[in-house]
């Protein structure tokens, strides 16, 4: 049997939708499973063992508009898919699902596209199934049939993360670095301004830690967000790293694997960095930390109970970004203290 999943977009969403492609696998063993995922997520994927094969979808290269669009298609076509379960909710999904003739296509009817599945499956209401996002992706196999109910699933962990531990000690010695103990910094996020944290008090919480546990400081994002990441480092000093769009995915998992404690707004890099095993604390204001918190037993949310949060906006409309505001550096060490005096994750003592 070969199955096709259309992998999530985001890498916070591609971390909480694990459990359900993983359950995929336990339901067809003998499958060979391929995931079409986008290029800026296509590194996770490929380290997961439900994996068979990674088809990248490339909008912005060799699949661009409707010629590229009708070229990915015909691929599919080729692969004869008996089944197609989509986890990314877009219409786009289930054209290409359609025009890949898989025998069965499985997803939300949604986004005007029920007509282009073989199963369209009704969305959960509020309130039909518990409120954190990797349950949805779940529910759309239970409604489907393929499971008989929704598994706990408390924590989330990568595979793999000796051999990326490994790799990211021998990635600091290839830049000159040492190799630990770390302290990861994830700054930006990709949603808007609405969901960071002020630079000066990440600067401040991560001297603070850093001078405690004798650790030099790594600073992670994308290349825009370079700058913010530089600001922060001069507010740290000489021990602090910008690797701001200096990494691809994978070295960036490599890298995070091997930090003993993880600071982070609410973004990708905060997935990631707890499905890792790092101690991970998480500043949250405009996003709600009971749908998309970290999914880890070893992190902490820090966040002010504003009235006007969560607000889900890009930008905060107000002249004070009041739930950012309410966070204060001492509050995110004392969490970070609450971890690590807990021993939360197995990387807690510092790269092994």
């Amino acid at each position: 049997m070969k199955i096709l999943l259309r992998a999530t977009n985001w890498l916070g969403d591609a971390v909480m939708s694990l459990p359900a492609l993983r359950a995929v696998r336990e339901v067809y063993p003998a499958a060979e499973i391929s995931v079409l995922a986008r290029p800026w997520v296509a590194d996770l994927y490929a380290r997961e063992s439900f994996a068979d094969r990674i088809l990248p979808y490339d909008r912005q290269g060799s699949h661009r508009g409707f010629g590229g669009r009708w070229r990915l298609a015909n691929q599919l076509r080729a692969e004869r898919f008996d089944l197609a379960i989509l986890f990314q909710n877009a219409f786009d999904a289930a054209l290409l699902a359609w025009l890949s003739r898989a025998s069965e296509r499985i997803g939300y009817a949604r986004d005007g596209r029920s007509a282009l599945l073989t199963q369209p499956i009704e969305v959960p209401a509020s309130g039909q199934i518990p409120a954190h996002e990797r349950y949805y992706y779940l529910e759309l196999l239970h409604r489907a049939g393929l499971i008989p109910s929704l598994p706990d699933c408390p924590d989330i962990r990568l595979d793999g993360l000796e051999d990326a531990a490994r790799a990211g000690r021998a990635g600091w010695r290839q830049r000159g670095l040492p190799e630990g103990p770390w302290i990861g910094v994830s700054p930006g996020a990709a949603y808007g301004g609405a969901k960071r944290w002020l630079p000066e008090r990440f600067a401040a919480a991560a001297s603070t830690l850093a001078d405690e546990l004798g650790a030099s400081v790594a600073l992670f994002g994308a290349g825009g967000e370079a700058e913010l990441c530089e600001t922060i480092a001069a507010g740290i000093g000489p021990r602090a790293f910008v690797l701001a769009g200096k990494t691809s995915l994978r070295e960036y998992i490599e890298l995070a694997s091997t930090c003993s404690l993880y600071l982070t707004n609410d973004s990708g890099p905060m997935h990631v960095a707890c499905a890792l095993g790092v101690p991970t604390v998480a500043i949250f204001g405009a996003t709600n930390h009971v749908t998309t918190g970290p999914s880890a037993s070893w992190a902490r949310v820090v966040r002010e109970p504003v009235e006007c949060s969560p607000c889900l906006l890009r930008e905060c409309p107000l002249p004070e970004h009041l739930c950012m505001l309410g966070v204060s550096a001492e509050r995110v060490v004392a969490a970070a203290h609450e971890l690590l005096a807990g021993a939360a994750g197995p990387n807690t003592h510092g790269p092994r």
